[in-house]
């Protein structure tokens, strides 16, 4: 008999996450509870991980994997800044180390590398992750490929959701996001066309190794420009 490893999935509806907050406590008591949320560029990742923190009823942070981007004059050097964004574009070891430090909950703050959206670079000692911190959310497109430094990283996670939404708005939204932060409208669309389309596409390929699939196409609770 043929099993189903179809992913789980639960709908987000309105502006209520109680269907995942349910799901927190389902899981198994740990040290630390660590969750990972991942799926395409402008999905709504960075959004639905914000929005967790601020309803769970323990302390939690968020640790973004674009802190590991590469900077710039890296990429450069590498003949990859014109494919920003790829998975070979991110520090994938650097990010697998610093989970396996978190998860060992040490009595010190522990800081994670943000992202400066307005320089479009990573920046170092930007997350402080306290030692009362008792759920880490992480979120970023790779966390479930099959590939050393992601398999690496998923180790560490106690499970990895899967955030869907519909295709068009994301893309909307990428656009948008493009041109908030510099990009022309036409250079926009193509980058989203040329660099985010592969890489998505490559990230939707993972979803079936996610522990949960959560679907927030009818969630209120996002805002445009929503990674």
């Amino acid at each position: 008999m043929a099993v189903d490893l179809t992913p789980r999935r639960l709908t987000v509806v309105g502006d209520d996450l109680s269907v995942l907050l349910s799901r927190l406590d389902e899981l198994p008591v740990v040290s630390r509870l660590q969750i990972g949320l991942t799926g395409p560029p402008g999905v709504g990742k960075s959004t639905l991980a914000a929005a967790l923190v601020d309803q769970l009823r323990v302390r939690a942070a968020v640790v973004p994997l674009d802190g590991f981007h590469l900077a710039d004059v890296e990429l450069e050097r590498q003949g990859l800044l014109g494919r920003k964004g790829a998975p070979e574009t991110f520090d994938g070891w650097g990010y697998a180390a610093l989970l396996h430090r978190l998860s060992e909950r040490p009595d010190h703050v522990v800081y994670a590398p943000g992202f400066q959206r307005d320089l479009e670079q990573p920046l170092a000692g930007a997350v402080p992750v306290a030692p009362d911190v008792d759920v880490v959310i992480t979120e970023g497109n790779y966390l479930l490929l099959d590939l050393p430094p992601w398999r690496a990283a998923r180790d560490r996670l106690d499970e990895v959701w899967y955030v869907d939404n519909a295709p068009d708005l994301r893309r909307e939204r990428l656009v948008a996001r493009h041109v908030a932060h510099g990009k022309e409208a036409a250079a926009a669309a193509r980058w989203v066309e040329e660099v985010d389309g592969p890489n998505a596409a490559l990230v939707d390929v993972s979803r079936r190794r996610a522990d949960l699939v959560v679907d927030v196409t009818g969630w209120t609770g996002g805002r445009p420009g929503q990674r």
